[in-house]
């Protein structure tokens, strides 16, 4: 009789093809819907990082012009510059001119105003993705 229950044991201990596919189908549904979830919140969070970004580089802006008395040509002159005045670096590294895509922070100046400007994900300003 011990044997007898050896071999029934034996037969029952695995998993059926039936329930292995069941759980790769439940994995596979899983992960449809937790992907796109998780790539929309990377972009969220490089559109929030952008932004922090922006108003960090406008208040070096204006710091630099408190100390120069006026606006800068370029971000890069809150790195280095040799006007007359400059209290820098007001950013201590290039990393600090660039948006979460890697591209350059949109800098425009008209008189005695500014605008910093990320363009996005497509690196361009004037698009839907645009961070302002």
């Amino acid at each position: 009789m011990k044997e007898w229950n050896r071999e029934e044991s034996r037969r029952d201990a695995g998993f059926t093809l039936v329930e292995i596919l069941l759980v790769v189908v439940i994995i596979g549904i899983l992960a449809a819907v937790a992907i796109p979830n998780l790539t929309g919140a990377q972009e969220k969070a490089r559109k929030n990082a952008a932004a922090q970004g922006i108003r960090q580089l406008e208040s070096a802006v204006d710091r630099y012009e408190m100390d120069v008395g006026k606006l800068p040509d370029s971000l890069r002159e809150l790195i280095s510059s040799s006007a007359k005045g400059w209290e820098g670096p007001y950013i201590r590294k290039e990393e600090g001119l660039k948006d979460p895509w890697g591209n350059d922070f949109h800098y425009t100046k008209t008189g005695n105003q500014y605008k910093i400007v990320s363009g996005g994900a497509d690196g361009t300003v004037g698009g839907e993705d645009d961070v302002k």
